[in-house]
């Protein structure tokens, strides 16, 4: 038996302050002789599951507390000059009571005690303190608080207060010594507060480490919490390095004199007795009709679905009982129908619900309950991926909905169930290698370029640690072997590399308990939201019902377009009732026009549909599943594939039904279940055991199943348990290469039943753009107008598409951009400073009074509360003001002193006052067609008195009195048009440009920041580029060395970068360096993870003719074929051949009788190869065939 137990220990979870790292902590408790530990991490419970997992796992018992924080007065209290201090109380949990009385008690210090921490208060504490055990903390605890200010007295009355809440068996007082002479001195009033009140006495040390030599990474860990540097001398730091695990031994050398106070945290762990339960379920219970069972009502349910999807066959009903028994087996009807309730409660409400994500596709149940809309059977998605009778795991479903009215579906869910029913989820951000890095050497205080410089090498792969980069990266390897700065960077770093830095809310986690959630698990607030202090994973361990309600901006794009739609030709469009086989759908797809189509439009997914030509559904399903690493390899082979189908072989004629739709690729983790099924003989349950296996690359698990793949599996009886590949027919050689080919692609496999709901949504909007183009790209603009850069995209792409796209005008636009006739009108979201207030007042005046006649008029009839001048000069520089009869330029000179005669002139009405000049700037402006009359005053004065509401029939501008001054230059106007809608809209001053700079640059700024913002790498770091644009702005900067240098904003066509332009350079190429200069720049690209790109410069031209054909791009070749004329059977045989090689090369004919040219169609255009021009000069003879 253990002589010492520690009760005082902060985790990891201590965010940035405990670094008694968990997974480390258990083989140092075992070697020093412990056989328990405590886990009482600073007003959290966030690691208390974790802890106790590990414990369990290392054979040591748990006991689970927590530091909480008390309040100097009421929890309720939160004055800045009297409730800032608050002292520590550790309290242990004793048995299941005392657990669910600590979590309420750390639940509440959030939710109703939080300030500056989270604190309870001693009426909470006296009304929740049954199983608990309670020690008086360290220095920091309001007991030891006061003996340190000599106040014995008080000392020992709230000691007794504690004694009477707890007991006196179950509050102790707490001795540590760190080497501190306050706590000696603390200890021993403490040791007297004992014998005088009986109060017993227990031994701890303030555990924020596990070793003596971790006191370093403690500091560091606690510079990164408080923004400091080690060398900073006003930083937070502790006073000795005595806060470590010490052992037993240490432990008596310390506290001779109170052996009773070492014997007691023995006696204390014996007593405490609390296990997690991860074997219950606590799922809602759905309210059911009466008379009526959980499952009876889904079957119910279900059947009725199901006989409104499909003509129904044995077999579809086979399948549904089957999923309806292993549902029922596993005790899940209630989660189905809540399911099925809330996604019901969402499409009556018309809000938009996603076909289906993740490995729920697979399953009929859903498709029958229209929690999914991707028929499971037409797309041989499986059950089994989702819930598997083999291994019982709680069912996922994650739903999308249109992310404008997410929120609605969530208030729904709370009303139902109640408020403390329902709580988001909490999520960690962990430190990764290069974050580890950055945090690590600005605590070190080491120059920012030599840290940026060691976490560049990092590679951006996902999973990756510094230990796989010092492997696989030589260069950092040579940092760290040969510069002891930076090999004292990443040994820090390496070590807190994991930890967990912050918290925050899930972006979509939800979970919904049968009891009040904080009955369960703790709970706390972030950014004004209650949520769990565990994560997803451990809240589905601990049988609670989690969700996942994300907010898709696509679906809000298609229920826009749809409403559009409705509004402009009176159409339902109903996606259930349309064909995925509509061929427009595909065409621009497979012609690269895929910006707007979900999961299709980066660059990289256009170039592969444009390899690709989709023709159906399960092309989009595959190649949203190939277009990730690894899988990536395969692309080329598909695409080979489809294009020639002839070249397809398998490895055994049963393959060809599973892999037949991927042209013989494995490509889906469904197909490798389904091979485990079909050729050897397993289950589908057993099938997704191996695939998981295979997935996590558990080699001793993947080599038996080799044997059982190939050979089959006897029971214990001797019975045929799994047949195995030689039993159903299958060579030994065969089955080996094909195990060895789901190895290799199993890691990397995609789930189908999520491609599948994805592609779906693909699939709906390729075809709103391919039916209805205007309407879906004014709900695509209006998705991203917080996006300028998508924003400029989207425009030139209807420039594309000889779409016209109005200005924004308070005569016509809507909050949102709206079709108008032909063409896309702005909407006034879309400009800076204007807000949705005074949009919804300029409309709803419009649709009620007419259209405004004039600036003055406008400003007159506008809320008082909604007129404001930032607003209104917004709306001028954008344009909004236009075809009034009014310049930019005098509403700019004009507006401030006519926003103020209206507020003036509304002020004056408000109160009661008759102004003589009521009206009168209309008057003025408008004269006698103003719509104006007078009436005579008492003295002979004419007032002019407002004109009659109704104005719908006035659309004419009116001319106003306004000074008289010339417009500004173009440049300037779009410069205001930049300003505030944040692109050119009217035009932009690279237009004349464009080609030019398409064609030089490298790279689009768009793609650029795409691919920063999604992480997907397609851009490295030092990489060479050439950019030609605009410099918008340049700022000059003094470096150290006194020495000029400057930064530019270039911008080309889509967005802007800054460009970094060192002295030398500068000095080099300053004569081109002028503000709205055209520029060629030759540089490298600066990419960071906490910054977005930059270019820095190299050498810099300026954009001229000559430049131009210096750096212009060679053209791409052209294959040129010459024909007599366009003979059926010759050209045939000639477009199977270019079919067999698409590519990006265009094809061009040249008629010989005709004496005509012709461009052939882009899915004709070729990749250029020696065989391809062998087989075409075959056909039309040698000279007739020409590349160049």
């Amino acid at each position: 038996m253990s002589k010492f137990v520690h009760l005082h220990l902060h985790t990891e979870y201590s965010l940035l302050d405990g670094f008694t790292v968990i997974d480390r902590l258990f083989e140092r408790v075992k070697e020093q002789g412990m056989d328990a530990v405590a886990i009482t991490d600073h007003g959290v419970m966030f690691g208390v599951v974790d802890f106790y997992k590990a414990a369990k796992a290392a054979g040591v018992k748990p006991i689970i507390g927590c530091e909480v924080y008390m309040a100097s007065r009421s929890m309720l209290d939160k004055d800045a000059s009297m409730d800032k201090n608050r002292g520590h109380l550790v309290l242990l949990v004793e048995n299941a009571k005392g657990y669910e009385n600590l979590i309420h008690l750390v639940s509440r210090g959030f939710i109703d005690g939080y300030y500056y921490k989270p604190r309870i208060d001693m009426d909470l504490l006296s009304k929740h303190s049954d199983g608990l055990i309670c020690l008086s903390a360290c220095l920091a605890g309001d007991v030891q608080a006061l003996i340190a200010e000599d106040r014995y007295g008080e000392a020992k009355a709230l000691a007794q207060k504690f004694q009477d809440i707890f007991g006196p068996d179950r509050y102790y007082l707490e001795l540590q010594d760190h080497s501190m002479e306050l706590q000696k001195k603390v200890n021993l009033q403490l040791i007297r507060l004992s014998k005088e009140t009986g109060i017993p006495l227990v031994a701890t040390n303030d555990v924020h480490y596990i070793e003596p030599g971790d006191h370093e990474v403690h500091d560091v860990l606690l510079c990164i919490q408080t923004g400091k540097t080690l060398a900073d001398k006003d930083r937070m730091s502790f006073p000795t390095r005595e806060f470590y695990l010490k052992s037993p031994d240490e432990m008596q050398r310390l506290f001779p004199y109170a052996p009773e106070a070492l014997a007691n945290t023995v006696k204390i762990s014996q007593r405490c007795h609390f296990d997690f339960d991860f074997s219950s379920l606590h799922l809602p219970e759905f309210d059911l009709p009466k008379d009526m069972t959980a499952q009876v009502y889904l079957r119910q349910l279900c059947y009725d679905g199901l006989h409104k999807r499909y003509h129904v066959t044995p077999e579809h009903i086979r399948r549904l009982e089957f999923e309806l028994g292993t549902i029922h087996d596993m005790g899940y009807e209630d989660y189905f129908l809540i399911v099925w309730d809330f996604i019901k409660f969402a499409k009556e409400q018309g809000i938009l619900v996603g076909p289906g994500r993740g490995s729920v596709g697979g399953s009929l149940v859903a498709y029958c309950l229209e929690i999914t809309d991707v028929d499971p059977l037409a797309y041989d998605l499986i059950f089994e991926r989702f819930l598997n009778p083999e291994r019982v795991t709680m069912p996922d479903i994650d739903i999308d909905f249109q992310d404008d009215r997410r929120q609605e579906v969530i208030d729904y869910v709370v009303r139902k169930y109640g408020k403390e029913h329902v709580a988001q989820i909490i999520t960690f951000g962990t430190m990764a290698a290069r974050a580890a890095i950055r945090d690590v050497g600005r605590a070190l205080n080491q120059p920012y370029a030599d840290v940026d410089k060691i976490a560049k090498e990092i590679p951006t792969i996902l999973g990756m640690t510094i230990h796989k980069a010092l492997e696989m990266n030589a260069k950092l390897k040579g940092y760290y072997d040969t510069d002891a700065e930076a090999r004292r960077l990443i040994d820090f770093a390496q070590k807190v590399e994991g930890l967990p830095r912050h918290s925050s809310t899930h972006a979509a986690g939800v979970v919904i308990s049968k009891a009040p959630v904080d009955h369960y698990v703790p709970l706390t607030v972030q950014d004004g939201n209650v949520t769990t202090q565990f994560g997803m994973l451990l809240l589905e361990e601990l049988g609670l019902l989690k969700m996942d309600f994300l907010g898709l901006r696509t679906l809000t794009v298609i229920q826009r377009a749809i409403e559009l739609i409705k509004e402009n030709y009176d159409l339902d469009i109903d996606f259930s009732k349309i064909s995925t086989d509509d061929p427009k759908s595909y065409v621009g797809i497979g012609n690269g026009q895929t910006l707007g189509i979900f999961q299709l439009e980066s660059a990289g997914m256009t170039r592969f549909m444009r390899e690709l030509k989709p023709t159906c559904l399960e092309d989009i399903i595959a190649g949203i599943s190939l277009y990730r690493p690894g899988p990536m390899d395969s692309i080329p082979r598909y695409v080979k594939s489809k294009n020639n189908p002839q070249l397809i072989t398998y490895s055994d004629p049963k393959l060809r039904d599973i892999l037949g739709v991927t042209y013989g690729c494995l490509v889906y983790q469904e197909q490798v279940m389904q091979i485990v099924r079909e050729l050897g003989g397993y289950s589908f349950g057993r099938s997704d055991l191996v695939r998981r296996a295979m997935s996590k690359k558990k080699m001793s698990v993947m080599e038996e199943e080799r044997r059982y793949f190939i050979h089959g599996k006897l029971d214990d009886e001797g019975n045929v348990e799994i047949p195995g590949c030689l039993r159903n027919g299958v060579s030994k050689e065969a089955a080996d290469a094909i195990f060895d080919d789901m190895i290799d692609f199993a890691k990397y496999a995609f789930n189908k039943s999520h491609a599948a709901g994805y592609a779906l949504v693909s699939f709906q909007t390729a075809w709103l753009k391919a039916h209805y183009p205007i309407e879906f790209m004014a709900a695509l603009m209006s998705s991203v107008m917080g996006s300028q850069t998508k924003l400029a995209v989207y425009i030139v792409e209807c420039q594309r598409m000889n779409l016209k796209v109005l200005a924004p005008s308070v005569n016509h636009s809507l909050e949102q951009f709206s079709v108008e006739g032909s063409a896309i009108r702005y909407g006034l979201l879309g400009i800076k400073n204007v807000g949705s207030g005074i949009i919804k007042a300029l409309v709803e005046e419009r649709e009620l009074h007419g259209p405004y006649r004039n600036f003055t008029e406008f400003c007159d009839r506008m809320p008082a509360g909604e007129l404001n001048k930032k607003a209104v000069e917004s709306l001028i520089k954008a344009g909004a003001f236009d075809g009034m009869g009014a310049r930019r330029s005098q509403l700019l000179a004009s507006y401030e002193r006519i926003v103020d005669s209206a507020h003036r002139e509304k002020r004056n009405n408000a109160a009661g006052q008759v102004s003589l000049f009521s009206g009168l700037g209309m008057a003025m402006a408008s004269g006698a067609n103003s719509g104006t009359s007078t009436s005579t005053l008492a003295d002979g004065h004419a007032a002019a008195t407002p004109a009659p509401t109704d104005m719908t029939g006035l659309d004419t501008a009116t001319p106003e009195l306004l000074p008289d001054v010339p417009e500004f230059d173009v440049r300037t106007l779009l410069a205001f048009e930049k300003e505030v809608l944040g692109i050119y809209f009217s035009g932009h001053p690279l237009s004349a440009y464009k080609d030019d700079v398409d064609n030089i640059s490298s790279l689009r700024l768009s793609d650029l920041y795409e691919s920063w913002e999604e992480g997907t790498g397609a851009f490295a770091d030092g990489e060479r580029v050439v950019l030609a644009g605009l410099i918008a702005k340049r700022t000059d900067k003094i470096t150290r060395n006194n020495s000029r240098m400057c930064f530019l904003s270039l911008e080309d066509l889509y967005a802007a970068i800054e460009v970094l332009v060192f002295p030398m350079i500068m000095t080099r190429y300053e004569l081109h360096l002028n503000e709205d200069s055209f520029i060629i720049v030759e540089g490298r690209l600066s990419l960071r993870e906490d910054e977005p790109p930059k270019l820095v410069a190299d050498a810099i031209y300026p954009l001229s003719q000559e430049t131009i054909r210096r750096f212009k791009k060679v053209p791409d070749p052209k294959l040129f074929l010459k024909m007599e004329h366009l003979e059926a059977p010759l050209w045939e045989r000639v477009k199977k051949i270019l079919q067999n090689y698409a590519g990006e090369t265009e094809v061009v004919l040249y008629l010989e009788k005709e004496k005509k040219t012709i461009r052939t169609q882009q899915k004709l255009w070729v990749k250029p190869a020696e065989r391809l021009l062998t087989e075409l000069r075959v056909e039309l003879g040698h000279d007739a065939v020409k590349l160049k």
